[in-house]
Parts: structure tokens; C-alpha cells; sequence
């Protein structure tokens, strides 16, 4: 005989589904918190500077040695003296851009992921994977940042996470976006030239920054001079907020930039390369001194970089976490993409950017743009190469092909020449605006005082804009989709004869 089970209390079944719901919706809580809890990264103890901004005319603001300005569109910016003095001044003269750079970041966070719970939890996984980040930065740096924090008051974001802690993920935003298998910083183009190469025997390196990280970047594009304590000073390209350099040129004529690139596996210890290239600007006065301090260098993520100095040497610097530097070196002319070269080469990761991006079809445009500049070349034929919007045999592209130079996605212009420290910069949007000329023998020196009367030197807008080309491509609803290269890589390299590339 089958023994009936007793009859459950009423309400027994419902009270488990509400205990399991709880518990559903109680445990991410938990959780939650205690990853705020066990992850939060605080600053080191110091002192913060006083003082605030003096607004002066023509838009100059003065805080002691440090300015602001605007030059055309750009800002310039001078801070100068100890970490906690840069720090204090950078939050003090930019704190309005800064907020508005915050919140346009954090515009697209939710623009792309528009499910609050999905963006915790990425906020989160980002706080465990990179709960130690800061013990990458040297003491210097977190005393800067520090200073910067207490600076950036009152902080908008401050639910978002901490500011100090907010402050060190956002100078490593470079890096921590160069570890993601999609990341929008595939898709940068330089090449220098030097050995006669150059107009007057000059050295030069020039670049395009492209990073698909919405208008931001291209919108708040800055000019740091930076005056550190018994160091060289430099410039560095970059936007309100950030104290790392991407793109940048020291008083002794030093000049580099960073590129993306995938090889082995990112690492979340190591130095972001954007505080080692910002090292490299203010200790070494050349491409050889640069790269002996890279040597005693471990990085994040992998990344190549392109140097050259007022001597006329040049060189790139292949990198990626474990693997010991490669350095390529020239002299009359060097290009670079996104892909690796050297023992990196056959990388499966490398392999997988050469066949899924620009990288090679941008390359050897570059290569054949650059064979066929005349001995002597100008700055305005250098700066032609960084707008080319064709592909490989003058192939015709429409704007905005993620397979030209110019896919109209670049943050920054620069034309950067080593022996007169000469830099020429994109005023905007892209390239499509004018060039403007930062006389750096002038800007770097410390006895330099901004007034009103301070020239602007540029050079002409990109035809697009005179003639529509540029207004009608916007109108028509500019923005693509996927990596640099993608969906199109695949089209054009069947569409141009196979060939070697060149570096």
C-alpha cells in the first residue's frame, strides 16, 4: 500500500518562491557590495595644494606658473612644479571640461550597454580584474592623481565610484580598452621621415589617433606642457583629465607615438604604456635613451610604438606582456599600422588583426603614399598623407571607409618635426579642420608668458569642408560599425593585387 505524504501547510509553496526570490535578487546585492567593499583603491596620504584660477583676458586663466588657453579650438594647458602641484592645477583649470568629458563617457557606457544591472556588473568585474591596478603607477603618479581627486571638487560622479579610484581606472583607460578583443583603438596610421627625406634635413613623425570612443576625445583635444620637477619638459597630445601620453614631443627634440596592437595575453600588472611613454618624454633626450628605459619595462597589454629624435634616428618598439622588447630602427623613412613585425609576427592574435582589419591595406597605402613624396617634402604633403581617403592604387573610397588613412575617425592630427620642436595639430572635427602650429622652442620654455597678442600659425582645412563633401557625409548618418577594417578588409584586399608590405 503507497503511503500518501502529508499535505503541505497552506502558503508553503509560495512562502519558498518568495524565500527564493529573495535570495536571487539578495545574493547579486551582496555580492556587489562586497566587491565595493573589498576592491576600493584609496589614495596615498598627501597635501594638497591651495589656490584657484585667475580668469584673465582673451579667455587666460592663470593658476601661479600653470595657464589655460585656447588656441583656435584646442586647448593649451601648462601645469608645472611637484605631482601634487600638476595634479591640483590640472583639476583646478579644467574642472568643467573634465566633468563634461565624464559625462560623455558615460553617455556611451549607456548608450551600449542601456541595462543598469549589465553595467554594475561590468563596472564591477572591472573593479576585481584591476583591484590592483594602481600599484602599477609609481609613487609620483599616485600623488598626482591624488591631488587631482581632491582638485576635481565638486565630483558629479562621486556614486559612480570614488574619485581617486575612478581617477586611476581612467588613466588606465588605454590600456584596460586595448585588453578587449574589440577594442576601438585599432586603427591608427604615422609614419617619420628623416635623412633628407624632409623638408631643410628635418626629422618628423607624424600620426593619426584613431579612437572610436565617440566625439569626446576629438571635441577636447588638449596640448599639455608639462614642467615636472628636474625633468625635460614636454608636450603631450591628449584631452582634460588624462596625465599619460599617446601622442607627444619633449624639449630635447624626443618625439613618439603608441599604436594598438594583439599579441600574446593582456596582463593586468605591468606599467600602462601611457605613463611609460609619458616617462619617456621626460627623462630621455633620445631615441636610444628612450629605449634603454624601455627595457626595464613590463606592460599591460601589447601596443608598438614609433620614435624619433632631433638627431635624425628613429625606430620602432614592438611590445607585449612576457616578451622582451624588439626594436626596429631607420633612418630615411618608417611606417607603421597595427600589426607586429618581429618575433610577434606569427602570433595568432596578430594574424587574426592582418586578416580582420585595415591594418595591412592601410600599411601599403602608407607605403606607396611615401614612395612617391619628393626629397625635401613639405608639412603640407605630410599632412595630405594623414587626410588620403584612397586605398591601395589610388583605389576610390567612399568617406569614411575604414580602409583609408583617413576614415574620418581620428581624435588627433599631429605632424610633429624633431629639429625645430615644431608641432602641427588637427584643429577639428578630425582632420577635416585646420592645422595649428605650437611652436614647442617657445611653449616649453619656462620663461614663456602667454598674452593675446601670441599668433596662430595653420594651415588650410581639408577641401571636404569647402566643398560640402563633409557636412553632406554627416547629414547622410556618418557612424560605423565594428573594428577598423571591418566588414570591409576582406573586400578591398581583393580588390588590389597582392604585394609585400613594407616597414
Amino acid at each position: 500500500m503507497t503511503e500518501i505524504p502529508p499535505a503541505r501547510p497552506p502558503g508553503t509553496r509560495r512562502r519558498r518562491a518568495i524565500a527564493a526570490i529573495g535570495v536571487a535578487i539578495g545574493l547579486p546585492v551582496i555580492a556587489h557590495y562586497g566587491v565595493v567593499a573589498g576592491t576600493r583603491i584609496d589614495p596615498p596620504a598627501i597635501t594638497a595644494p591651495q589656490g584657484e584660477p585667475e580668469d584673465r583676458a582673451a579667455g587666460l586663466r592663470v593658476l601661479g606658473p600653470a595657464y589655460a588657453r585656447r588656441r583656435g579650438t584646442i586647448h593649451e594647458v601648462r601645469l608645472s612644479g611637484s605631482p601634487e602641484a600638476i595634479g591640483w592645477q590640472h583639476a583646478r583649470l579644467l574642472h568643467r571640461e573634465m566633468v563634461s568629458d565624464e559625462a560623455a563617457l558615460y553617455g556611451q557606457f549607456q548608450r551600449f550597454v542601456p541595462v543598469g544591472a549589465l553595467r554594475t556588473l561590468i563596472m564591477d568585474l572591472s573593479r576585481v580584474s584591476y583591484r590592483h591596478v594602481d600599484r602599477n603607477l609609481s609613487d609620483a603618479m599616485r600623488r598626482e592623481v591624488a591631488a587631482q581627486a581632491i582638485g576635481f571638487a565638486p565630483d558629479p560622479f562621486a556614486g559612480v565610484l570614488p574619485t581617486y579610484h575612478r581617477f586611476v581606472f581612467l588613466q588606465s583607460l588605454y590600456d584596460i580598452a586595448l585588453s578587449f578583443e574589440h577594442s576601438p583603438l585599432l586603427g591608427c596610421t604615422s609614419f617619420a621621415l628623416g635623412d633628407g627625406a624632409f623638408e631643410g634635413g628635418h626629422t618628423v613623425l607624424a600620426r593619426n589617433f584613431d579612437f572610436e570612443a565617440g566625439p569626446v576625445f576629438d571635441d577636447q583635444k588638449t596640448v599639455f606642457l608639462v614642467h615636472e620637477e628636474g625633468a625635460i619638459p614636454y608636450a603631450s597630445v591628449a584631452w582634460p583629465g588624462f596625465v599619460g601620453a599617446v601622442t607627444g614631443m619633449n624639449a630635447e627634440g624626443l618625439a613618439l607615438v603608441v599604436h594598438g596592437g594583439r599579441a600574446r595575453e593582456a596582463s593586468n600588472v605591468g606599467e600602462p604604456v601611457v605613463h611609460t611613454t609619458r616617462e619617456l618624454l621626460a627623462k630621455a633626450r633620445n631615441v636610444a635613451e628612450a629605449v634603454a628605459i624601455l627595457e626595464t619595462k613590463q606592460p599591460m597589454v601589447p601596443h608598438i610604438l614609433l620614435l624619433a629624435d632631433a638627431s635624425g634616428a628613429m625606430a620602432v618598439a614592438e611590445r607585449a606582456p612576457g616578451e622582451p622588447l624588439f626594436v626596429q630602427p631607420g633612418r630615411h623613412q618608417l611606417s607603421l599600422t597595427n600589426h607586429f613585425e618581429g618575433p610577434l609576427a606569427a602570433d595568432p592574435k596578430n594574424k587574426a588583426v592582418e586578416a580582420r582589419t585595415s591594418t595591412l591595406i592601410r600599411r601599403q597605402r602608407l607605403v606607396e603614399l611615401l614612395s612617391k613624396l619628393p626629397r625635401g617634402a613639405s608639412v603640407e604633403q605630410a599632412v595630405a598623407i594623414l587626410r588620403d581617403k584612397r586605398g591601395p592604387k589610388d583605389l576610390p573610397l567612399s568617406l569614411g571607409d575604414r580602409r583609408a588613412i583617413d576614415a574620418l575617425i581620428a581624435t588627433h592630427g599631429v605632424v610633429m618635426d624633431t629639429t625645430t620642436r615644431t608641432m602641427w595639430l588637427s584643429e577639428g572635427p578630425h582632420l577635416v579642420g585646420r592645422f595649428v602650429r605650437f611652436d614647442l622652442w617657445r611653449l616649453l620654455d619656462p620663461r614663456f608668458v602667454p598674452t593675446a597678442e601670441d599668433g596662430l600659425p595653420t594651415l588650410p582645412e581639408d577641401p571636404i569642408r569647402a566643398s560640402g563633401a563633409y557636412e553632406a557625409w554627416v547629414a547622410a548618418g556618418s557612424s560605423h560599425t565594428g573594428e577598423r577594417g571591418e566588414p570591409d578588409a576582406k573586400h578591398a584586399r581583393e580588390a588590389v593585387a597582392p604585394k609585400e608590405i613594407e616597414r
